[in-house]
């Protein structure tokens, strides 16, 4: 993968598979301290010890239709390939939550690419699953909940609809944008 946006994309989707009804994604970076954090949580089916021990290994998959799963393998090197950890914790029936850190000025760290874009793509391609969106660079911050923008449209118009998209489009990169301003 060559951004970080589609990390964050293939690690949420697997959320969805396991059955998650709540994911929540907080992206975060301090500047002066050149660190950021990646951190994806969500209330699944969660893993037992077993698996929490072998998930990191890119052979280790649930998958039935290929034998091998590069997501987590893949998130975990990054971050500790720019100079930073990355830690999972797991608990069967409760959910999972993953977190990445980076050294910002690493030269092997992957940009943040299109998180805007796949902030829209989670949001409008999966009506059934809450998101909760967190930005935030310790000046400025922004929180992005689908249980919220439900409550304000109604049961009436999707998240979906082709007016929603357009405006969730345009709302969440002028958002990231003043939060990150291009820096990530």
């Amino acid at each position: 993968m060559r951004e970080l946006a589609l990390n964050i994309l293939d690690i949420a989707e697997n959320s969805v598979s396991a059955g998650a009804t709540l994911i929540e994604i907080e992206v975060r970076a301090d500047f002066e301290k050149d660190e950021m954090s990646i951190t994806i949580g969500d209330d699944g089916c969660g893993m037992d010890e077993e698996m929490l021990q072998r998930v990191t290994d890119p052979f280790t998959t649930t998958r039935t239709t290929r034998k091998v799963g590069m997501g987590l393998p893949l998130f975990k090197y990054s971050a500790e390939s720019a100079g930073g950890s990355f830690q999972i914790r797991s608990e069967k029936g409760k959910g999972t939550q993953v977190c990445a850190t980076y050294r910002i000025s690493h030269v092997d760290r992957m940009p943040l690419g299109d998180y805007g874009g796949v902030v829209l793509q989670l949001v409008t391609m999966n009506p059934q699953v809450n998101f909760r969106f967190i930005a935030g660079d310790g000046e400025r911050s922004g929180t992005l909940d689908t249980r919220e923008l439900r409550e304000v449209l109604g049961e009436d118009i999707p998240l979906n609809s082709v007016e929603v998209r357009a405006f969730l489009k345009e709302y969440i990169q002028e958002n990231l944008v003043d939060i990150f301003g291009g820096r990530l």
